[in-house]
């Protein structure tokens, strides 16, 4: 297949390409590697793709060095000429929108960048898939979209009507805006709702990348709620392989489907929801435990308030993918950080890299 990867430079987005090449599919990768965090990681990805910084050109494709079916073109999704003109360029089978603006936190201090990436963005990536009459489009949610919903564990079947910060709104937003084009042009949308994923070649601002980063520093690690927080840490293969299973099988209209008893998760249109989970939540203190463990130092450890935009639990109920795609998280939480912490080690010890940043390791 020929797919079109948004956010290709990002940590999932990289991930994906890479399990997409792999499989022989074409990739056109999109990113606008933007200043968020550390620039230097993404071209690292990148360079990893076999797409070097000195041939990356505004709006212009890069054909990787490594993989003969990757392009990639550096651009942002609130330039609506330009993606269109590279949807009407390249007619990709599936459309794979993974850029956004990330980040509970900083949407707190920088509400205007969540409104351009990810409704701006979002609604050139419809208007492109309309265009072109895409088959299938699939886009990243996330389990914030669940707010303050206190039931676990979290079902797409749940009301995700009271989010807890102004980035939950904007996926929440997304997921209505992909509804109203599934059913007004008939475009297949799937949206996934992403749980805390961690793995290797993960973003700076990610508890895994935080915590060790602190534990090899001998910093104090900030514990919101004074620890009473749990996450369900899920690693970036078990998203990878879920996302492939997805593609090939496009959202359907629910015949069954009841507008008096209107189920959140499917439509009449060709729409559909699902939670990608490790359907297992673990207490954050647990997860810095194990990271003590694999790393062979302790932790120091500030307890905090609970911070804005926080919520106490998540946790993915994952039946409908199970069920529909033969879904499994398989990654135990050990595996996944052990994996973690030697790509850690090994970047930061890397040419590419100042040895310093190895805080002595």
């Amino acid at each position: 297949m020929k797919i079109l990867v948004t956010g290709s430079a990002g940590f999932i987005g990289f991930h994906l390409t890479v399990a997409l090449l792999k499989e022989g599919h074409e990739v056109i990768g999109i990113d606008n590697i933007n200043d968020y965090y550390d620039v230097v990681l993404k071209y690292r990805r990148l360079n990893e793709c076999g797409i070097r910084n000195k041939d990356i050109v505004w709006f212009k494709e890069t054909r990787s060095r490594k993989y003969s079916r990757y392009i990639f073109i550096r651009m942002g999704l609130e330039d609506k000429s330009e993606l269109m003109d590279v949807c009407e360029r390249h007619r990709p089978d599936a459309f794979i929108n993974l850029a956004a603006q990330a980040g509970v936190r900083h949407s707190i201090t920088h509400p205007e960048s969540y409104a351009q990436a990810n409704l701006v963005g979002f609604l050139n990536v419809l208007e492109s898939c309309r265009y072109i009459k895409a088959k299938h489009l699939i886009y990243a949610s996330s389990s914030s979209v669940y707010g303050l919903n206190a039931e676990v564990p979290f079902s797409v079947r749940h009301s995700t009507n009271h989010p807890a910060s102004l980035y939950a709104a904007t996926k929440k937003a997304n997921e209505l805006m992909a509804h109203a084009y599934s059913h007004l042009y008939h475009l297949p949308t799937t949206g996934l709702r992403f749980f805390t994923v961690y793995g290797p070649w993960g973003r700076p601002d990610m508890a895994s990348f935080l915590f060790a980063d602190a534990i090899y520093s001998g910093k104090p690690i900030q514990v919101f709620n004074n620890g009473k927080l749990k996450r369900d840490f899920t690693y970036v293969d078990d998203i990878t392989t879920a996302i492939i299973k997805i593609i090939q099988t496009p959202a359907q209209s629910n015949k069954k489907w009841d507008a008096k008893k209107p189920d959140p998760s499917c439509s009449i249109a060709p729409y559909r929801l699902y939670n990608i989970g490790n359907n297992h939540p673990v207490a954050l203190l647990k997860f810095v435990k194990e990271l003590e463990n694999i790393i062979g130092k302790k932790a120091i450890l500030e307890m905090r308030d609970m911070q804005a935009g926080d919520v106490m639990t998540t946790w993915a109920n994952v039946d409908d993918l199970a069920e529909n795609f033969d879904y499994s998280p398989g990654t135990d939480l050990r595996v996944g950080l052990a994996n973690f912490v030697a790509w850690y080690k090994d970047y930061y010890s890397s040419k590419y890299i100042s040895k310093s940043a190895m805080h002595g390791v």
